[in-house]
């Protein structure tokens, strides 16, 4: 497996996490595809949402990938007026990912997170490690507490428990 930059970040941090490979289908990058293909809960795994806050910029928001972002829920997290996802051509110059590749770990630069406050309900939670076809397994905490993340209510009309 080719090392992501979100591995070797969390490699040398001393942070425990594992990775895992699987084949991409450039005709399916839903998350929930993802976790059919790797026989994971699709509660369990989550994807990385670039989003722009009127007042605050670039926010990041992690999220179960068969959810979608509540805006208004976010903007309440983050303090802002409103938040809005960046189009999809400004991911790689903002983030240094690519889509379906975007993890919270080793953007170009420290954005805000957030991440569902569902993900504590997990020992350990899927993200994407930093390209297609790779996934890390890791203490949801953990990460938030490396990346410096805050945990909220991010979803529309989810569950909880």
């Amino acid at each position: 497996m080719t090392k992501t930059n979100a591995m070797r970040i969390l490699e040398q941090a001393g942070i425990p996490f594992e990775a895992f490979e699987y084949e991409v289908d450039e005709n399916d990058l839903s998350g929930v595809h993802i976790a059919e293909t790797l026989n994971i809960d699709p509660e369990c795994m989550f994807k990385t949402l670039v989003t722009r806050g009127e007042k605050k910029g670039i926010q990041i928001f992690v999220i179960p990938v068969a959810e979608e972002l509540d805006f208004k829920k976010c903007a309440a997290a983050s303090h802002d007026k409103a938040v809005e996802m960046v189009h999809m051509k400004e991911i790689l110059g903002i983030t240094g990912y690519i889509r379906g590749g975007c993890s919270p770990v080793g953007m170009k630069k420290k954005y805000p997170t957030y991440i569902d406050e569902t993900a504590i309900l997990f020992d350990k939670i899927y993200l994407s490690g930093g390209k297609r076809g790779c996934q890390l397994y890791i203490d949801p905490q953990v990460l938030a507490d490396f990346i410096g993340a805050e945990f909220a209510d991010l979803t529309k009309d989810s569950p909880r428990a």
